[in-house]
């Protein structure tokens, strides 16, 4: 691939594109390098890459990727002795959690995603680093005082000779106000000074460090605040070189770690870059084609990329299995160009691992080289004409084309004498053809219209012209070469017809012919296209017979179901009927116990009509009786149960087989399967009562408040019901903590402090009480 046809077929306009979408700068370095390749295997692993890409956008909208850098030059120069600046180092250890948060991310999915995983497994976590630069370095890249204990001593100094400073020259203001300019404290030269009156500069005493524009203000040191100043500056200076102490340290620690830090970059890298494939891809509604290395190219609704959804047409495009060449002919309407252009795009998008914007079932070839002379190529400064540019371009071409070539010829032949053009152009596409590359060439010589006919492996194409509108649809028609419109329109335009017929008659008899030729295709594609809509039409009525013989299987389906139940209905009738003559069976055999006249035999008979008491069902109706589960449970002597056969309770006596228990009812003992009995359980009581509370001043709540995690409209809700507790509390001041995250919270939080009318002043949390994760209320 040439950069001539990467510039000509807009290939950096795509490399732009992808660009933007990439969410770091390592993914725009790696959109910037994107070239095609030509070895099949390489094209095949990019575009599975972006299918897997394209896989987690479509399922959960995307990778996490924030707070990456660029952090090569940082470990380069900590490697050969450098000291990094507190945002270098920082940068580092958000580099090192972005990446473990990708890593986290890919390794929880559930989808069969084989080629990130691969690649974020190669991520070390690095956490130990990590935590060593956070414990030093807040997030805002200030070293904090809790980095060492030396640090923390000389901070503290420094904070007492800043408020010894600070009280004196205080003093010196409520004493000698008449002397100042103004009642303030300021610093110049890293020192503090007051302003003095010009006047009275001799009556203050002290060190000029500066003045003001006009001269009537000095900013002076007093004398007395002299020393303290000097102590606070060398408090300063030690402060100083005890942070590039811990730099130092810090640095020597990236260093040590710099192979695992360059290859985790590299991996982020091909993470963000494989990502914004896929969503260049989403955003142009792509698919992935499949590839192959035989010179065969089928998209179906194709649709060129950098031209806006709203407004290009989608074309069905084919060429290197039946034929290996088209011949594009027809007027200069403009959708001809358009054609070729985007072929020649496509073709290098799916070469470079982007999914091209076609249905899905497309297949793309892999080519050695591409070649393309489009456009209007004069050269001024070569003082070469159009046709003599054209040709320097094919003459390159020709020299390198073979069997693994993609040749496309824009115009072929234009810029010169008609008859030798046309004739010139179909010895090039004869020569180009013998090679075996597959060409696409766009002409408007009549000459070449019957070209696809007296040619093995050619087809011949045109773009649809509406001659009543006197516009170009767009719309590719393989297999019907362009018919000149030129009568046609002049007569839309008003064209007398004496003249039009008089032109008529001075065109050849073979002119004559290809046209009428062309007029008899263009009748044979509008009646396929006739017989497809009836074929269309075929298929929807089947689909409706389809979709009626759907709705008589849900009918016959309903009705069965309807009989299953009316039999369920017929059980329950035959097993109520049962039990009512169990109970009869039971009630006389108590009034034989009360009378004592109950004789052996009798209760053998008694037993044995109450077990045939007993519905026999078939084997159907049991089946949908789905009020009866079998029962499973295991049953221990004393435990309640209900005797189910006769709707009786009683009580467990022993378990005399596998599945068989003794059971008593009333004052029979019986021996029944485990399957007709149901524990009895007692159900348990709620013992909970509501309770009403009355809330006071004496309420115990605390003075902060934690949002961290919350979604916005769950942290409204508490943090209203919290600001009502605090005021009930009588507190001044609360701290709400929501976190730094995306700022969505913080922002929520600050709005509805504006707007609560018992919120005096809110603001950020200071370095000691959290920086921007907390958002610090004052209370009316």
């Amino acid at each position: 691939m040439n950069e001539r046809v990467l510039r000509v077929l807009e290939f950096t306009k795509i490399k732009e594109q992808l660009k933007s979408h990439a969410a770091t700068a390592l993914g725009k370095d790696e959109a910037v390098k994107l070239y095609p390749s030509h070895h099949l295997n390489e094209v095949i692993w990019k575009q599975k890459e972006t299918d897997e890409a394209a896989t987690v956008l479509r399922l959960h909208g995307g990778i996490p990727l924030g707070g990456i850098h660029d952090i090569r030059s940082n470990i380069g120069r900590a490697v050969i002795g450098g000291v990094l600046s507190t945002t270098e180092c920082l940068d580092v250890a958000n580099t090192i959690y972005g990446g473990r948060q990708a890593k986290d991310f890919i390794e929880k999915l559930e989808e069969n995603l084989p080629i990130l995983q691969e690649l974020t497994n190669q991520i070390t976590p690095l956490r130990s680093l990590e935590t060593a630069i956070k414990s030093c370095i807040d997030d805002h890249g200030h070293v904090m005082d809790g980095a060492s204990v030396k640090l923390r001593g000389i901070r503290s100094s420094i904070r007492t000779f800043e408020s010894r400073v600070r009280d004196r020259l205080d003093n010196y203001i409520k004493t000698k106000s008449s002397l100042l300019s103004d009642a303030i404290i300021t610093i110049r030269n890293d020192r503090y000074v007051l302003p003095v009156k010009q006047e009275h500069r001799g009556a203050v005493g002290g060190i000029v460090h500066d003045q003001s524009a006009s001269g009537q203000t000095l900013f002076m040191e007093p004398k007395a605040v002299v020393d303290l100043n000097n102590q606070l500056q060398e408090a300063f200076i030690k402060e100083k070189q005890e942070v590039e102490r811990i730099l130092h340290e810090l640095t020597g620690k990236i260093a040590v770690e710099e192979p695992a830090l360059i290859e985790n970059v590299r991996v982020l890298a091909a993470i963000d870059f494989i990502f914004a494939r896929a969503k260049l891809g989403r955003t142009m509604k792509a698919s992935m084609p499949k590839m192959n290395n035989k010179g065969y190219i089928s998209m179906k609704q194709a649709r060129h990329p950098l031209i806006p959804v709203e407004e290009v047409v989608a074309n069905d495009v084919e060429i290197g299995k039946d034929f290996t060449t088209i011949v594009i002919t027809g007027p200069n309407t403009g959708g001809k160009t358009v054609t070729l252009k985007l072929i020649g795009l496509c073709t290098l998008m799916a070469q470079s691992g982007l999914q091209i914007p076609a249905l899905d079932g497309c297949e793309m070839a892999v080519f050695e080289h591409v070649y393309a002379d489009i456009g209007d190529e004069q050269s001024i400064e070569q003082n070469l004409s159009t046709f003599s540019s054209h040709m320097t371009n094919i003459v390159d071409i020709m020299k390198h084309v073979d069997h693994q070539t993609l040749v496309l010829f824009d115009e072929l032949g234009a810029g010169t004498d008609p008859q030798e053009g046309a004739a010139l152009a179909m010895a090039i596409l004869d020569e180009v053809i013998d090679r075996g590359a597959r060409v696409i060439a766009t002409t408007h010589y009549p000459e070449l219209k019957a070209y696809g006919y007296n040619r093995e492996h050619v087809v011949n194409a045109s773009v649809e012209f509406d001659v009543q509108t006197l516009k170009p649809t767009y719309r590719l028609l393989l297999g019907v070469p362009g018919r000149s419109n030129a009568f046609d329109i002049s007569s839309r335009l008003g064209l007398d017809h004496s003249i039009i017929q008089r032109a008529k008659g001075l065109i050849g008899v073979d002119s004559k012919n290809v046209e009428n030729m062309i007029a008899s295709l263009e009748a044979a594609q509008l009646q396929a296209e006739q017989e497809y809509e009836e074929a269309h039409r075929v298929l929807i009525d089947s689909e409706s017979l389809h979709e009626a013989l759907q709705k008589e299987m849900t009918a016959l389906e309903q009705k069965k179901e309807s009989l299953y139940r009316k039999a369920e209905e017929k059980a329950e009738k035959a097993l109520t009927k049962a039990r009512e003559e169990a109970e009869m069976i039971v009630s006389e055999i108590r009034n034989m116990k009360q009378q004592s006249v109950l004789k052996e035999h009798e209760w053998i008979e008694a037993k044995k009509m109450l077990e045939e008491a007993q519905p026999n069902l078939t084997s159907k109706q049991k089946e949908s009786l789905g009020s009866k589960p079998i029962q499973t449970d295991k049953l221990s002597p004393g435990d309640d149960i209900k005797l189910l056969s006769v709707n009786q309770n009683g009580t467990v006596l022993e378990q005399v087989g596998e599945n068989e228990y003794m059971v008593q009812v009333g004052i029979m003992k019986v021996k029944v399967k485990r399957k007709d009995l149901q524990l009895m359980k007692q159900p348990k009581q709620d013992l909970s009562k509501p309770l009403t509370t009355i809330k006071g001043s004496g309420y115990h709540v605390g003075i902060e408040l934690d949002l961290r995690g919350e979604r916005f409209e769950d942290a409204v809700m508490r943090l209203e019901k919290y600001i009502d507790d605090a005021l009930l509390a009588n507190y001044e001041k609360v701290h709400i903590i929501h976190g730094k995250g995306t700022g969505a919270l913080r922002k929520g939080v600050q709005e509805f402090a504006k707007k609560h009318p018992r919120i005096a002043n809110y603001r950020p949390g200071s370095e000691g009480e959290g920086g921007s994760g907390v958002t610090v209320l004052e209370l009316k």
